[in-house]
C-alpha cells in the first residue's frame, strides 16, 4: 500500500476537515486583518473582522469566478475588495452606487446634489449619515488635497469607497472606481483585536463588536 493511501485512511476526516474548512473560508466567510488606520475611528489596526463572502455573489472555491449574484450593495455598506488598481486587499466603505453623483467639499459629502447629514462629536470626530444610518468618520482640521473632490458620477458596475479615516486613507480618491466584481465581502463585526503596540495583547473591550 502506498504511503499516501495509507495517510488518507489514517487520516482521512482530518484532511476532509481541513479541506470544508478552506472552501468555507474562500467562499462563504472568512476573518480579515486590519493592517491600517484607514477606517479609525471604526476600524483600528489589530482588528479582525468576521467577512460574509456570500453577501453579493458566490464564488468558484479559491477563485474570482462568481456563479451567481446573491445581493445587493448598499451605500454605507463595509467591504473587503480584492483591488486591481492597488494591487492589495482594501477595506473601505461604500459612499456611491452606480449612477450616483458624488462630491466632497471640506470633509463634506454631496450625494446626488443632497448635503448628508452630521453630527458634531469633537472637532476631528463627527457622525455622518447614509441611509439615515449613523457612523464615526474621522477629519484632520488642516487644509488636505483629499478633502474635497468632484462632483463625479459613478459609473455602472462600480462603486465609490472611502476611509472612515478621511484624510488617511487611500481609496476611491487614489485608485478610482472600483468595480463591483472585487468586492470580496461584507464586513459584520469585529471578532477580536490584538494591540501591537502592547505585545499582541488582547483589546477585550472590541471583540464581538458589531460594525455599522
Amino acid at each position: 500500500m502506498s504511503t499516501v493511501k495509507k495517510l488518507w485512511q489514517a487520516n482521512w476526516s482530518f484532511i476532509l476537515f481541513i479541506g470544508l474548512m478552506l472552501v468555507f473560508r474562500s467562499s462563504i466567510a472568512d476573518w480579515y486583518h486590519v493592517p491600517s488606520a484607514s477606517m479609525e475611528p471604526n476600524l483600528i489596526g489589530g482588528d479582525r473582522i468576521f467577512v460574509n463572502k456570500t453577501a453579493y455573489a458566490l464564488e468558484v472555491p479559491f477563485t474570482d469566478i462568481k456563479l451567481f449574484s446573491t445581493g445587493h450593495v448598499n451605500r454605507g455598506d463595509i467591504v473587503t475588495i480584492n483591488s486591481s488598481a492597488a494591487d492589495e486587499h482594501l477595506v473601505k466603505r461604500v459612499i456611491g452606487l452606480p449612477g450616483d453623483n458624488i462630491a466632497m467639499v471640506d470633509n463634506r459629502l454631496f450625494i446626488n446634489d443632497s448635503p448628508v447629514k452630521y453630527q458634531l462629536i469633537t472637532q476631528s470626530l463627527r457622525n455622518e449619515a447614509l441611509e439615515e444610518t449613523f457612523y464615526t468618520v474621522q477629519i484632520t482640521q488642516q487644509s488636505h488635497p483629499l478633502s474635497s473632490f468632484g462632483p463625479i458620477t459613478v459609473p455602472a458596475g462600480h462603486v465609490l469607497v472611502l476611509g472612515d479615516n478621511r484624510n488617511h486613507s487611500a481609496d476611491s480618491r487614489v485608485y478610482g472606481f472600483i468595480p463591483i466584481a472585487e468586492l470580496q465581502g461584507k464586513a459584520l463585526k469585529i471578532v477580536a483585536s490584538f494591540d501591537k503596540t502592547k505585545y499582541w495583547l488582547p483589546r477585550s473591550d472590541r471583540w464581538f463588536k458589531p460594525l455599522t
